[in-house]
């Protein structure tokens, strides 16, 4: 691909332009330096410049505004009411701007235009197209100065990360980890190598209707959908997939895999049709061709996901076992020098147009599958300066601050509660693929990528954006926060970045004020000035949510379940833990939901069932309990909402015996709508009168 320069050099100066400063040097008196211009730098900037501070954003690229300006349009944003303050402000301009814009969809040139206005209304000016190759640290751990890529040095009292990659952090001699922990380390359930199973799916379900185009279907479809075999004729594994043998759960030092977000339309008026890459091969998408040669029905949008943005424009994503995600493409970028990551960059280029070019012109694709294909396209109307080609790789993880507090999965999930709370998430646990692998049996699965697990509205404390105080006392890290890979997966969205950096800009100016490190600045006066701004900290009525701690008995919760299928996280009603799970009324007979609860003691348990329902619940669930006399059978009417505390349904008393589980598997075969499972418990009763009866094993 090659870039039109006079374009790039357009916006740069356009940027300039807007800012009312002379670049060939620093404003004087510098009070902030924001490294990367991503959506949380120019929050952090914006939030410093209305605090009074002179601040200044260097961002390595020609572009600024990262993914929300460079292909990620369709907002992935969790829970709406958790998202304040500037990210809210922005969001807003942005689809007001446009008369008929859902809010969250704007155009990716428009997201541009709307932070050009903001950065113009601070005058905050931005060099775009520079690196910082150094720093220089002065006395107490503080950052002195930086020098960019073209020698210049730029002094400042604060720095603020705002970079996908992290780059200041091993310059500033601040602790990071690049890869997955293993389950050990921060005791995390979805921790480390996570191989999928093979998930069979109908002809008929790969071959419907796209969900974004008015199915019912998942966002991100994990799992194996089929036995594909991983070798070639010559009895050599092909392309991309790996030879790997680990320990579920052992850490790594591979990331999920990135991609590039794209616009893409139906519009005839400026559809651009997909372009051949510098470097085509083929024999990269043999993977590919077999899942279509499974199921020889498959439409486009069951290969990729289209979001639905404005000005009948879509945000194509990846989505299921092979798509625009590069898995093992990334291995090398997040600690990579800018030759490396360049070579990365243009690699996921060709890879991705290969694949669109693969699915539109192999003669081996099934011509239906490649008229659809071709019925899409890139928009004309945008990334105008690049080949229309969005500007940002999806870089979802790169380096991770490790400071004295780090993120992890329980304070997304259960732990939700903190005293110095900056913003919040809500987005599930979402990991792309990480691997493709072969199986013991010679097939192909992905790794790394387990079902989206459910997550609280969580709130994100100030620790987790500062150093360890003796590593670096004035620098906040927004982007690239104290957190491990699960936690990061939640973390890791647009919105939530943009809290950050507004949080990391007020009290960059709080600790100039305060004349002391940032691990110290009063952290209750920071809350009420993001307050101030409209920043949400908590959610009201948080303190209703049910724990599965707190409950009586034996609980377990569906995040502790085995799911077999696609099943979907939801927040609806007032669920245990935060969410539930439904079944997308799809797939009916190949999902369940199995619960498998230690029994204490010998005796008789009530057990009892949470769901969340509605009126388009099922009214014939089938439950399924083993127990020590055998195996129960029950009828759950969904539609009907629990008697127990609003929460639970009683499926009756039963014997068990500590020497066994108790096991009870929800089943949606045969179900007449929605089946939701939320969560299983076990009270007792009285203890046992009757023998022991002998252990046998129980198949679900």
């Amino acid at each position: 691909m090659r870039f039109r320069q006079s374009g790039i050099l357009g916006l740069i100066l356009f940027v300039v332009s807007t800012g009312g400063n002379d670049l060939s040097a620093a404003p004087p008196e510098l009070d902030v330096l924001v490294y990367g211009g991503t959506p949380s730098g120019l929050c952090a900037a914006v939030a410093v410049a209305r605090e009074g501070g002179r601040v200044m954003v260097i961002e390595p690229t020609p572009w600024i505004g990262g993914l929300v300006t460079g292909g990620l349009s369709h907002t992935d944003k969790g829970r709406e009411e958790t998202i304040g303050g500037i990210a809210r402000e922005f969001f807003t301009r942005a689809a007001a701007k446009v008369p008929g814009t859902p809010m969250w969809f704007a155009e990716p040139h428009v997201n541009l235009q709307v932070f050009q206005e903001m950065l113009a209304e601070a005058e905050i000016p931005v060099l775009t197209g520079k690196r910082i190759v150094s720093l220089r640290k002065a006395p107490g751990q503080r950052i002195a100065s930086v020098t960019l890529d073209d020698g210049r040095t730029i002094d400042a009292r604060m720095f603020i990360d705002a970079s996908y990659e992290g780059d200041v952090l091993p310059q500033a001699g601040v602790r990071f980890f690049i890869g997955r922990e293993s389950r050990m380390t921060y005791g995390e359930p979805l921790a480390g190598f996570s191989p999928m199973p093979i998930r069979e799916r109908s002809h008929e379900v790969m071959g419907s209707v796209c969900p974004c185009l008015g199915g019912n279907g998942p966002h991100y479809i994990h799992g194996t959908p089929c036995r594909i075999s991983a070798y070639n004729a010559l009895g050599q594994l092909i392309s991309g997939v790996n030879a790997v043998k680990a320990e579920p759960g052992s850490g790594d030092k591979l990331t999920q895999s990135y991609n590039y977000r794209l616009c893409v339309t139906q519009r005839d008026d400026i559809r651009v049709p997909f372009p051949k890459p510098e470097h085509y091969d083929p024999e990269r998408y043999e993977l590919l061709l077999r899942l279509i040669q499974s199921y020889p029905r498959v439409r486009f949008g069951r290969l990729v996901h289209l979001g639905r943005i404005a000005g009948d424009k879509f945000d194509l994503n990846a989505q299921g076992l092979f798509s625009t995600d590069f898995p093992g493409g990334n291995v090398d970028y997040p600690g990579g020098d800018p030759a490396t990551r360049e070579r990365i960059q243009r690699d996921h280029i060709d890879y991705v147009q290969g694949l669109l070019w693969f699915l539109g012109h192999e003669e081996r694709v099934p011509q239906a599958l490649r008229d659809e294909t071709n019925s899409w396209g890139l928009c004309r109307d945008e990334f105008i300066d690049h080949d229309y080609w969005p500007y940002a790789l999806y870089v979802r993880d790169a380096r991770r601050m490790v400071s004295d507090f780090v993120m992890t999965q329980r304070d997304v999930q259960q732990e939700i509660k903190k005293p110095d709370s900056v913003a919040m998430g809500s987005f599930v646990i979402d990991c792309h693929i990480v691997q493709r692998i072969v199986t013991e049996d010679g097939t192909v699965t992905d790794e790394g990528s387990f079902p989206d697990a459910p997550a609280r509205p969580y709130e994100i404390p100030y620790r987790c954006l500062t150093p360890r105080e003796s590593e670096c006392s004035n620098l906040l890290v927004p982007v690239c926060v104290s957190a491990s890979h699960i936690a990061l997966c939640s973390m890791r969205m647009e919105p939530v970045y943009m809290a950050l950096g507004q949080a990391s800009g007020i009290a960059a100016m709080q600790s100039i004020r305060e004349s002391c490190p940032v691990q110290r600045i009063d952290t209750l006066r920071l809350q009420n000035r993001l307050r101030e701004q409209g920043q949400v900290l908590e959610l009201k009525g948080m303190e209703t949510l049910v724990s599965s701690k707190k409950l009586p008995g034996i609980v377990q919760d569906d995040a502790d379940a085995i799911l077999i299928g696609t099943w979907q996280d939801s927040s609806y009603g007032n669920p245990i833990d935060g969410a539930a799970q439904h079944d997308y009324n799809q797939e009916k007979g190949t999902k369940s939901a199995t619960f498998t609860l230690p029994v204490p003691e010998n005796g008789i348990y009530e057990v009892r069932f949470a769901y969340a329902s509605a009126p388009n619940r099922a009214g014939n669930v089938p439950v399924t309990i083993h127990h020590a006399r055998g195996v129960s059978k029950k009828t759950v009417d969904e539609r009907r909402p629990p008697d127990i505390d609003k929460q639970f349904i009683s499926l009756g008393e039963e014997e068990f015996q500590k020497s066994q589980p108790a096991i009870v598997v929800i089943s949606t075969e045969g179900t007449d709508g929605f089946v939701s499972v939320d969560a299983v418990q076990l009270l007792p009763k009285k203890e046992s009168s009757s023998p022991p009866v002998p252990v046998r094993s129980m198949k679900n």
